[in-house]
């Protein structure tokens, strides 16, 4: 797999969308940062996410996630969803101390379950500024770093706001995030002695800010771009790693269905988790130099 999948099903969408019908509520203008609208009551919506994660800066590191998602609006205000993921990888020649134990490789495995809860406090367009509470549990066999056996619990809050501007031609979203993690490695026979790969239970707490523009440039198409910083502190060593992000994205709202393909390079990053020979400036252990992401919307 390389990074020429996702450009490739952009490009086909982008050739097809003229064929297709010609947005609706909640969608995904941003390849990472959530707007503050939800589903209309009584409606459904299907989501397929594909992000390819590569370059540590040394080795050989490619990743690949998947998501399938289902939501549906339980209210105007209150929408629900559960998400299926998977992950892919192929990593070799590199090793760090406990992230990456050996070189791994597979294409498609079964990863994690994930829920949703999302309630909208105030209306972009009804009350001038979008406010809504997202609640997210999910719980994951798979580590997404390494491609090992790892259970991990997650409970992500975020805080979503959304302004829209020239008559939603413009549309500016931000939020903020507190994410829990509870997780414990499962064991790897014969590894090398002085290798470290801790099995004892992890407790980890992920801040994040995420802020991003879009703007409609011709009927049904958003070009747009955003900035994601995120920093984690783990039990033992405190602050373990921060990073930001940023790039541009390119969007496709039709009467039925939406694509969203973004490419999201790492600017800046640090932290106490490094490796031997890891470039400087940017943090590369749970991170890599760049992702892709494009993902996919039905409404029905």
């Amino acid at each position: 797999m390389t990074l020429k999948r996702p450009l490739i099903a952009g490009l086909m969408l982008a050739a097809l969308a003229p064929a297709l019908p010609t947005a609706r509520a909640d969608e995904n203008l941003l390849g990472y940062t959530t707007g503050a609208e939800t589903l209309p009551q009584g409606a459904w919506e299907g989501y397929l996410w594909f992000t390819q994660r590569s370059d540590k800066g040394s080795g050989h590191y490619e990743a690949q996630d998947y998501k399938a998602e289902l939501e549906y609006g339980f209210t105007h205000r209150f929408t629900g969803s559960m998400s299926l993921h998977a992950l892919g990888i192929d990593t070799h020649d590199l090793t760090i101390d406990g992230y990456l134990p050996k070189d791994e490789r597979y294409g498609f495995k079964a990863s994690g379950i994930q829920f949703g809860l999302k309630y909208n406090i105030l209306s972009p367009v009804k009350d001038g500024l979008g406010l809504s509470l997202l609640v997210e549990p999910s719980y994951f066999w798979k580590d997404p770093h390494s491609g090992q056996d790892k259970d991990t619990y997650k409970v992500e809050t975020q805080l979503l706001l959304q302004k829209n501007f020239l008559d939603d031609t413009l549309i500016w979203v931000g939020n903020g995030g507190l994410e829990a993690t509870y997780a414990v490695r499962k064991p790897i026979a014969n590894l090398p002695a002085d290798f470290e790969w801790p099995t004892d239970p992890e407790m980890e707490i992920e801040l994040s800010a995420k802020t991003g523009l879009s703007y409609r440039v011709a009927p049904n198409w958003f070009v747009g771009g955003e900035v994601v910083y995120q920093t984690e502190f783990e039990t033992t060593v405190g602050q373990e790693r921060w990073s930001v992000f940023a790039g541009p994205s390119v969007h496709y709202g039709g009467k039925e269905w939406w694509a969203t393909l973004t490419w999201m390079p790492q600017i800046r990053g640090g932290g106490d988790a490094t490796y031997a020979g890891q470039p400087d400036n940017l943090h590369l252990v749970e991170k890599t130099k760049q992702e892709i992401r494009f993902k996919l919307g039905y409404n029905f």
